[in-house]
């Protein structure tokens, strides 16, 4: 049996104290291997001073295996994504894009989805996008006009909730809440839900191109003129009296939570590389 001190792949190492004036054996191996006929002269190891300086790019806590696994960060996928939601502005005439920005968006059943978000002068557009087969899977076309509430807060949930998220988001609505079907509410699947949930997403950190697309509050700071100025233009029977941005908790209202719990710790929201599967 091994023991600790049986490794032979350790030689014993003698450190040099302040003060100390004799050369080291690394110093004295390169004095003696000099040019012969001069007298040795010791060596002098410059020592850089133990300063850390912090760095936001790359992130230090982040690992850089675990952000190739997201397909978002391959070289050229997020630049794709962007000229084929352009091709979809193109269709419409009269919109100017103000951004773009990939974010989480958080269902009204907790679950984590990869989101693309686009700002135009008329529209929010919430996008699904596959960073695998790089193709529009889902487009949302939100009016602007139609935004009525922004909010900006932490995640809350029911006292009885079994899985809770921590952080904070933002929360747009543009639907009555009254008028939202019961079946739409406990339907996880549902597509009738009058506001949308969204924080920043976990690869905000990796580079600064992904700082500056991921900031929630740069989305914010572009959606909040964007939507004024929809309102003041919008003449339709639907037009809303102004938004109200309010700072206030965002409650998710769960409470067994099984299918987000498996879903998020997953990542199943996020074109992720999942690893071979097989023998």
């Amino acid at each position: 049996m091994s023991t600790i001190g049986s490794f032979k792949g350790f030689q014993a190492v003698s450190l040099k104290q302040d003060g100390d004036d004799q050369p080291s054996e690394t110093d004295q191996l390169s004095m003696e291997e000099g040019e012969p006929g001069k007298a040795p002269e010791p060596r002098h190891i410059s020592r850089q001073p133990s300063v850390t300086e912090s760095t936001l790019y790359p992130n230090p806590y982040h690992q850089p295996y675990v952000s190739r696994k997201y397909f978002v960060t391959r070289p050229g996928a997020i630049e794709t994504a962007m000229e084929d939601l352009k091709g979809h502005i193109a269709k419409t005439p009269g919109e100017t894009i103000q951004g773009f920005w990939l974010v989480t968006e958080i269902d009204h059943w907790n679950n984590e989805k990869e989101r693309i978000l686009l700002v135009t002068d008329k529209t929010l557009l919430i996008c699904k996008y596959d960073f695998i087969m790089l193709s529009c899977v889902q487009l949302q076309r939100i009016p602007l006009s139609a935004v009525y509430r922004i909010c900006l807060g932490k995640f809350v949930f029911p006292g009885l909730s079994l899985n809770k998220r921590p952080g904070e988001g933002l929360r747009i609505y543009w639907g009555s809440l009254e008028q939202q079907p019961l079946s739409s509410r406990w339907n996880p699947w549902s597509t009738e839900v009058p506001y949308a949930t969204f924080t920043e997403h976990p690869m905000k950190y990796t580079s600064e191109k992904f700082l500056e697309i991921c900031k929630l509050s740069g989305f914010t700071s572009k959606l909040v003129p964007a939507i004024q100025n929809a309102h003041k233009n919008s003449t339709g029977s639907g037009r809303r009296k102004g938004l109200m941005v309010l700072t206030e908790p965002i409650l998710i209202e769960t409470y067994t939570g099984l299918m987000s719990f498996i879903g998020n710790r997953n990542k199943l929201g996020y074109s992720l590389a999942r690893g071979s599967i097989g023998f």
